[in-house]
């Protein structure tokens, strides 16, 4: 009797993709240059964007649709016609930071009811040790009829896609994979070595699995944290924190990390979802904790930095102008959701300041949705104040010309320089970063 690897390979069997966002769309377009693929998305105009090869989330270019064998779809129905489903849809916090599970109980009933004997299902998305055993198999369970270990396998293989980043991609990075048993870990690492050219870790349990993923973004934010409020005790002292972080690092073993803005959907999310299940255990995490109340208010410290050089500028709050590039949570992506730059935006508003707004990949509409202010098209020549909050390609070689040509021409106009990127260069402008 054959194995679903087996079947996949000779397309006897199909493998489904659930959720087509950043994660999953190169996860499917990889998989069908080797299988026969359905790609399915809840959203038919992003599904009819695909098809006519455009990439919504805007990382892929046309070319990577080239040779692959992938039918998009947005009827839930079609998921009948797969064997071997991987599920990458979003797993946000909602606004009291606990998990949203919303995204991921809906696949789970739409794979539920797709369900054959034999199927497999891994679970991509990010999520606390224990959700794939405790929050989905049971709905899988019960929209199928069919019973997890039994009739069909389940696993756990953790997405590691870094957004606008052209080298570590699905094929170049060590995949973490699981299985409820061997059979389906053995199963399930041979179908994503079709694809990993790194190789696969497979990981002694789902939950090992699960944890581990979690884990990465927690110790980045604990150390992007421990750098933050380095750069809030420096700023006191009068040090510049990447002065002090480019001497520090001249020793071998320092661990380079920065100051920033710390957003998006996994560094700044993720640290939650291990709290909220810390607490089931009757555990209330210290560290993590604070580092996320650390990384959490970096925009509005920047905001009220900014406003105190404003007023020691001599300039009116109520009529001060400033003009903001970047939008997005990190740099060259359009990806705008849980960006603190909107918290920096925000505060300034709330003290009185016009605000303007720009970045050269971000929509304007979904940053109209998701935070209440428009993009400019084109900003004016006539700020106060210029924020420089995302590192993106087109900033990073402006010069100090290029940034007086948007402030007034008054004394004090100020640069905060977020990333740093401009330390050293400027030598008119009042300059602050991080």
């Amino acid at each position: 009797m054959m194995s679903i690897y087996e079947k996949l390979l000779k397309k006897e069997a199909t493998l489904s993709v659930i959720g087509l966002g950043y994660v999953g769309l190169p996860i499917a377009l990889e998989f069908a240059r080797h299988i026969k693929v359905i790609g399915f998305d809840i959203k038919e105009d992003r599904v009819e964007m695909m098809r006519n090869r455009i990439d919504p989330s805007e990382e892929l270019q046309a070319e990577a649709f080239d040779g692959c064998d992938i039918e998009f779809t947005a009827n839930a129905e079609d998921l009948k016609k797969a064997n071997f489903h991987i599920v990458g849809v979003p797993t946000p916090i909602d606004n009291h930071n606990l998990p949203d599970l919303r995204p991921l109980i809906a696949a789970s009933k739409s794979v539920g009811k797709a369900l054959k004997k034999g199927d497999y299902v891994v679970y991509e998305s990010t999520v606390y040790p224990g959700a794939t055993e405790e929050d989905c198999i049971p709905i899988l369970e019960e929209m199928s009829g069919l019973k997890a270990g039994v009739d069909f396998k389940i696993g756990f293989s953790p997405e590691r896609i870094n957004p606008g980043d052209k080298d570590h991609t699905i094929t170049t990075i060590t995949k973490v994979v699981s299985g409820n048993d061997e059979e389906a870990l053995d199963n399930i690492a041979k179908t994503y070595e079709l694809i990993v050219k790194a190789g696969v870790h497979r990981a002694p349990s789902i939950k090992v699995a699960e944890a581990a993923k979690i884990i990465e973004n927690t110790q980045r934010d604990v150390n992007i944290a421990l750098m933050n409020e380095l750069s809030i005790i420096f700023n006191r002292m009068g040090i510049n924190t990447y002065d002090v972080l480019e001497a520090a690092g001249t020793k071998w073993n320092f661990l380079r990390f920065y100051p920033g803005l710390v957003g998006g959907h996994c560094i700044g999310v993720d640290p939650y979802y291990l709290v909220y299940k810390a607490k089931e255990f009757r555990y209330h995490p210290q560290v993590i904790n604070s580092g996320r109340f650390v990384n959490d208010s970096m925009g509005f410290y920047a905001a009220k930095q900014l406003v105190k050089k404003l007023i020691a500028a001599g300039k009116n709050i109520l009529n001060s102008k400033v003009l903001v590039m970047g939008a997005t949570f990190k740099e060259n992506v359009a990806d705008s959701r849980n960006s603190k730059v909107a918290d920096l935006v925000c505060e300034l508003k709330s003290y009185g300041v016009q605000v303007d707004v720009v970045d050269p990949y971000a929509n304007s509409r979904d940053i109209e949705h998701e935070y209440g202010f428009e993009l400019v098209k084109n900003p004016g020549n006539n700020y106060d104040a210029v924020v420089v909050a995302v590192n993106h390609k087109p900033y990073v070689n402006l010069t100090e010309n290029d940034l007086k040509a948007y402030m007034k021409e008054i004394e004090n106009p100020i640069l905060i320089d977020i990333k740093g990127i401009f330390r050293n260069k400027i030598k008119d402008l009042t300059y602050w970063s991080f």
